[in-house]
């Protein structure tokens, strides 16, 4: 009885969030002051602020360049990151998790490089925010009445669900042998709405997200 009870009360709270849930899902990455491109990325004009809503970008002929130098992913110690209560362990398992996946996703399009030489990119990586997923709500909210008919409307806008985490990041692509900034930007990214698979786990959405925007990455480096 009482783990029907708890059950019962856990899917009364889902219900009850029908009427806030617009509000959950507003949190956008910063310009933040402490990356080294913060000077030069500017409000993004393409209308995919909810994605990258700050970005610089010069003429690149993408194609020269044949390997990458991958720095070891930073966690961001701004006073403008946006952790909030984020755990330092959960913090270094993003970090660890973004830096192994970008690796993995950059071996289909570049070799991996440690040294700067002509045709290298350097890649820098900053994780600056992120959340953890809702457990168990997250779930119920997908199939909730409420929740569905809200996650359903914000998958056809390609934004974020309700009680689902998040990623923040910060991309800073350099010429290797010159140091000249070639595209930055920062990025927030999170799994579909309707993926019910990314709800299970803390960190499962924040890490979906991760997957992503590493796909993301090499799609626009191809």
């Amino acid at each position: 009885m009482k783990k029907s009870g708890q059950t019962g009360r856990l899917a009364a709270a889902v219900a009850c969030l029908g009427i806030t849930l617009a509000g959950c899902s507003n949190v956008q990455p910063a310009k933040y002051a402490g990356i080294a491109s913060s000077s030069s990325l500017r409000a993004d004009a393409q209308g995919k602020s909810w994605r990258v809503p700050y970005e610089y970008t010069s003429q690149v002929n993408w194609s020269a360049y044949r390997s990458v130098i991958l720095e070891p992913v930073a966690v961001y110690q701004g006073a403008d990151h946006q952790f909030g209560d984020m755990s330092t362990t959960d913090k270094s398992a993003l970090a660890s998790y973004m830096q192994t996946t970008f690796a993995k996703k950059l071996r289909t399009r570049f070799n991996l490089a440690d040294t700067p030489a002509p045709n290298t990119l350097r890649l820098k990586l900053t994780l600056t925010g992120g959340d953890t997923t809702t457990p168990v709500i997250s779930t119920l909210s997908r199939f909730d009445i409420a929740g569905g008919l809200y996650n359903g409307v914000q998958a056809v806008r390609g934004r974020e669900g309700a009680l689902t985490g998040y990623v923040m990041y910060a991309v800073e692509i350099y010429d290797a042998s010159t140091n000249r900034l070639l595209r930055a930007y920062v990025s927030k990214q999170y799994p579909n709405p309707m993926n019910i698979g990314a709800s299970f786990g803390s960190l499962g959405a924040a890490k979906t997200g991760i997957d992503k925007g590493a796909d993301a990455l090499v799609a626009q480096l191809d």
